[in-house]
C-alpha cells in the first residue's frame, strides 16, 4: 500500500506502508547504527518519534525474545529503505513487519533515507506525518506547523509503581525516566539489589529505601519538562552517590545549576567517539539524545567536564567537584552498540564503596 511521509517544510517522500497502517505524526530523527534495530524500536527514549534508520538492510535477522529494551515500545514510527520479509537468523521468532503489526507501530519503507537524513542534518529535526497517499499535503503541513510537539513523554514511559530486582550487593535505587533494560541488566550483573522507582518519586521516598547509590536513567524529551526530577536530584545531592545516564545526565546538570539546549539534529547511533579529558582516551559509544548541556552554563557551578564528543565538542560527561556524583551523555550499557564504556558501572560501585568508607571514618572521628 502506497503511503507518504510529509515534513513540515512541505517535502514529501512516497513509499510503501508496512507494519501498522495507522496515520501518525511526530518529530523525525535519524539513527546511524548498522545493527540493533530491535533495541532501537524498544528504546523508550524514542517515545513518539518517527525514527529513520540510515542503514538500508533492516529486518534481515528478524525479531527475537532476548534483545528488547522495554516491554511496550513507545516509538512513533519506523522509516527504512528496505524491510526484509524473510529474515535469516537462528534466533529469529517473527518478522519485523509482524512485530510492528502486533505493537501497532506504523512503518514506511522504500524511500530515499539518505536524502531524508541529509535534509535533517541541514535543516534540523522536523515534525512529520506518515499518512495515506491521498492525504492533502497542504492541510498536513499546516497542521504540523500549527501544532507544537507533544510533551509528557517521561510520564508516558516511566513505570507507574516501584518494583524490586533483588540482589545481594549494593542497594541501588534506579529512577526510571524511560529506562532501557540494559541499565538494569548491568546492575544485576554486578549483584546489585535494585529498586526501580517512578520518575516523580520524591527525595524523601527515595531516602526511605536507604539506598547505597542512586542511578538516574535515560529517557525521552526535554529535561526541563521534568521539574520534579530536577528538584529531587537537588535535594539528594551529597547524601548518596549518584550516576546519571543520558536524560539522567541532563537532569543532574540542571539540578546542579547548569543549563541545557536542544541540538540541531542530535546524536543517535552506535559509533560516536567520545574523549575522556583526563587521559585522552577515545571511546566509541552508543548515543540517543536531542538535547545537550550548555558549556558556558557551567561557569558558576561545581561541575567539571570529564568527556567531550570528538565530532562536535559537545559535553559528554560531568562530575561534581566536591560531592559523589557523575554522569555521562552516552550509553555505557550499549544495547545496541559497543560496550567500551561498560566500566562506568564499576566506577559507580567504587564511588559507593569510597563514600561508605569516608562515612565510617567520619563517625569514628566524631566518637573520638
Amino acid at each position: 500500500m502506497k503511503r507518504k511521509l510529509i515534513l513540515e517544510d512541505g517535502t514529501v517522500f512516497i513509499g510503501e506502508g508496512f507494519g501498522d497502517l495507522s496515520e501518525t505524526e511526530g518529530e523525525v530523527v535519524f539513527n546511524t547504527g548498522m545493527t540493533g534495530y530491535q533495541e532501537i524500536l524498544s528504546d523508550p527514549s524514542y517515545c513518539r518519534q518517527l525514527v529513520v534508520l540510515t542503514y538500508p538492510l533492516i529486518g534481515n535477522y528478524g525479531i527475537n525474545r532476548d534483545d528488547f529494551e522495554s516491554i511496550n515500545p513507545a516509538i512513533g514510527a519506523l522509516i527504512v529503505k528496505e524491510a526484509e520479509s524473510f529474515p535469516s537468523n537462528w534466533r529469529s521468532e517473527t518478522t519485523l513487519d509482524e512485530f510492528l503489526k502486533i505493537k501497532k507501530i506504523p512503518g514506511l519503507k522504500g524511500i530515499d533515507t539518505r536524502m531524508l537524513t541529509r535534509a535533517i542534518r541541514k535543516h534540523g529535526t522536523m515534525k512529520g506525518a506518515i499518512c495515506g497517499i491521498e492525504s492533502d499535503m497542504e492541510e498536513v503541513v499546516e497542521r504540523l506547523k500549527s501544532q507544537p510537539l507533544l510533551t509528557g513523554h517521561v510520564k508516558m514511559v516511566s513505570t507507574k509503581n516501584a518494583y524490586p530486582s533483588p540482589g545481594r550487593g549494593k542497594r541501588v535505587v534506579l529512577v526510571d525516566y524511560g529506562m532501557k533494560h540494559g541499565i538494569l541488566r548491568e546492575l544485576n550483573k554486578r549483584g546489585c539489589d535494585v529498586t526501580v522507582v517512578p520518575y516523580d518519586t520524591t527525595a524523601d521516598e527515595i531516602m526511605q529505601l536507604r539506598p547505597d547509590g542512586i542511578m538516574l536513567s535515560n529517557g525521552p524529551g526535554d529535561p526541563k519538562d521534568v521539574p520534579e526530577a530536577i528538584n529531587m536530584i537537588r535535594e539528594i545531592l551529597g547524601k548518596v552517590p549518584i550516576f546519571g545516564i543520558c536524560l539522567g545526565h541532563q537532569l543532574f546538570a540542571l539540578a546542579s545549576g547548569a543549563d541545557t539546549e536542544k541540538m540541531v539534529f542530535g546524536h543517535r547511533g552506535s559509533n560516536h567517539p567520545v574523549k575522556e579529558l583526563s587521559t585522552g582516551k577515545i571511546t566509541i559509544t552508543s548515543q540517543n539524545h536531542g538535547y545537550s548541556v550548555k558549556a558556558d552554563s557551567l561557569k558558576n557551578t561545581e561541575l567539571e567536564v570529564t568527556h567531550i564528543a570528538v565530532n562536535d565538542g559537545t559535553i559528554e560527561g560531568l562530575r561534581h567537584s566536591s560531592l559523589p556524583a557523575f554522569s555521562v551523555q552516552y550509553h555505557p550499557e550499549a544495547s545496541p552498540g559497543p560496550d567500551d564504556a561498560n566500566n562506568l558501572f564499576d566506577q559507580f560501585l567504587n564511588m559507593i564503596e569510597t563514600h561508605e568508607k569516608e562515612g565510617v571514618r567520619a563517625c569514628q572521628s566524631v566518637r573520638i
